[in-house]
């Protein structure tokens, strides 16, 4: 058993050092990785200044930095992983991977692994640079918090597998992944936290794909929320999602080009 668990792990190594090297030679997807989460970041403190957060018991740093969190998880590990998916998918890279020892479940781990590294290194400097150099609050729950990155994780690599599917070219992944990024963004609580929506709008909203993560990680953060009831609805909302998508990839993903 220990012999197995030893073998997959040098695996997916291997296939986590040859994305990681890909990832660097990529310009683009480098960029996105590292420097659109702290520019977003500024622009949701912005954005941000214009809205009452009273209600959400909040100031504006505090919204951009933990909004932010999701955000970069959203561009580090979704946005790059459906490009990654595509292009090694037509570059015939995924069909030769599977005549190997290597599973389906460990082809797409280690092409996601330098994104897993990246999202949880980028979460730790947010938390860390908003804590002792912004003045922000240090996370009242740290459980709630890194729970929330995880399964944020876990959800965005398997939505990328899914959005890869119906994606035929890495050019236009830039189309295919909008509506989610949009969506997202504007109704998942990370330009306006969802406290200070009209409550109708707001329940609506609690049940998209990364509402339940932006509220596990706000709360897990900055504290407050409706208690041990609405963390663990947004646990489940969070987890619905990932066994939603991790079917989809399942029963969808396309191993083959689409020509």
């Amino acid at each position: 058993m220990c012999d197995v668990a030893t073998t997959m792990t040098a695996r997916l190594g291997a296939l986590g050092r040859a994305e990681l090297t890909l990832l660097v030679r990529n310009r683009y997807a480098l960029f996105t990785a590292l420097l659109m989460p702290v520019l977003m970041v500024g622009v949701l403190r912005s954005s941000l200044d214009r809205v009452g957060l009273d209600r959400a018991g909040m100031n504006a740093m505090e919204a951009a930095l933990s909004g932010g969190v999701v955000m970069m998880l959203i561009l580090v590990v979704y946005l790059n992983l459906v490009s990654a998916y595509v292009a090694r998918r037509e570059e015939l890279v995924l069909k030769r991977l599977r005549t190997g020892e290597a599973s389906d479940r460990e082809i797409l781990a280690g092409t996601a692994l330098p994104a897993i590294v990246l999202a949880v290194a980028q979460s730790a400097l947010i938390v860390g640079a908003g804590a002792v150099l912004l003045d922000v609050r240090a996370p009242a729950r740290p459980e709630l918090l890194v729970g929330g990155v995880l399964v944020g994780i876990v959800m965005l690599i398997a939505l990328a597998g899914a959005t890869a599917a119906i994606t035929r070219t890495v050019e236009s992944a830039q189309i295919t992944t909008m509506p989610l990024f949009l969506v997202s963004a504007m109704g998942s609580g990370l330009f306006v936290p969802l406290e200070v929506l009209p409550e109708r709008l707001a329940s609506v909203c609690e049940l998209l794909p990364l509402s339940g993560v932006m509220t596990l990680v706000r709360t897990g953060w900055l504290g407050g929320g409706g208690g041990a009831g609405e963390s663990a609805g947004a646990a489940l909302t969070a987890l619905a999602w990932t066994v939603i998508s991790v079917f989809a990839v399942q029963r969808w993903f396309r191993w083959e080009p689409r020509r």
